[in-house]
């Protein structure tokens, strides 16, 4: 059985705002005079017309082994981006939906800021869906070259929000928790992984509300899946899914964003 991930008890949270205040994030949260002229209605649900996009973003987790070409039989990969995209592209075929994978393994929110606009912007999604996280929290536990804090991981993760927000007003954000579980690497450095990720599922959990996108949370699912298996059932080296957990991913996301999306 995998070892219970602890959420943030209140005094925690006091002090992950106390800390947030002290390196200067309270303001990144507070909503742009742009997003709240956008008059974004919370309650609105998206209804998907002929041809509807849907783009998956992040790091090696929505990469999948994807092809890099236009080979329709590897371009989605093989995780839960496929499995998402054969279920509706099944499921409604009358609607045409597009399904684009540009996740890149190794992905830190940086490197999504680097390649925004052709691999985003260029592509104009109707319905946006990022996964992105613990290659940055590993950037601080294993101190690469290329560190990204916490501090530096909200503002760019919510400089392309905002962009992209302001591009397409009527997008449907959906923002996936990143998560881990003890084993490999990860338990190794469980302490710091843990104390890392927290702040960037509060983050990722924040701006959700923020930018009225769908929420998925991940960590909580493998958490109550490792009480029917054993942790590297479900992720085999602390981060990467098995198949078993890409699909958990996959019945999740769809059951939440179907929520919000009329098909």
């Amino acid at each position: 059985m995998c070892l219970k991930y602890e959420y943030m008890n209140n005094n925690s949270r006091r002090k992950f705002i106390r800390g947030m205040a002290l390196i200067g994030l309270a303001t990144v949260y507070l909503p742009t005079m742009e997003t709240l002229a956008l008059g974004i209605n919370k309650n609105q649900k998206m209804k998907a017309g002929k041809g509807t996009v849907i783009l998956f973003q992040g790091d090696s987790i929505t990469d999948g082994n994807r092809g890099r070409t236009a080979d329709l039989n590897h371009i989605m990969g093989h995780g839960y981006a496929f499995s998402i995209a054969g279920r509706w592209g099944a499921d409604y075929p009358e609607k045409g939906l597009k399904f684009i994978n540009k996740g890149i393994s190794g992905n830190s929110v940086s490197d999504l800021a680097s390649r925004w606009q052709t691999d985003t912007l260029d592509l104009k999604p109707d319905v946006l869906s990022i996964m992105i996280g613990v290659n940055d929290s590993s950037s601080v536990v294993f101190k690469w070259e290329h560190i990204i804090t916490v501090k530096k991981y909200v503002e760019i993760y919510q400089s392309l929000l905002e962009k992209t927000r302001l591009q397409f007003p009527d997008i449907v954000f959906v923002l996936c928790e990143p998560f881990i579980l003890p084993v490999g690497k990860v338990k190794e450095n469980w302490d710091a992984y843990k104390a890392d990720l927290t702040l960037r599922q509060a983050v990722v959990r924040k701006l959700a509300k923020e930018y009225n996108a769908v929420f998925i949370g991940l960590q909580d699912i493998f958490d109550k899946a490792c009480e029917k298996a054993p942790v590297d059932y479900w992720i085999w080296d602390g981060v990467h899914p098995t198949v078993a957990g890409h699909e958990l991913i996959t019945r999740e996301w769809i059951r939440l964003v179907g929520k919000r999306i009329s098909i």
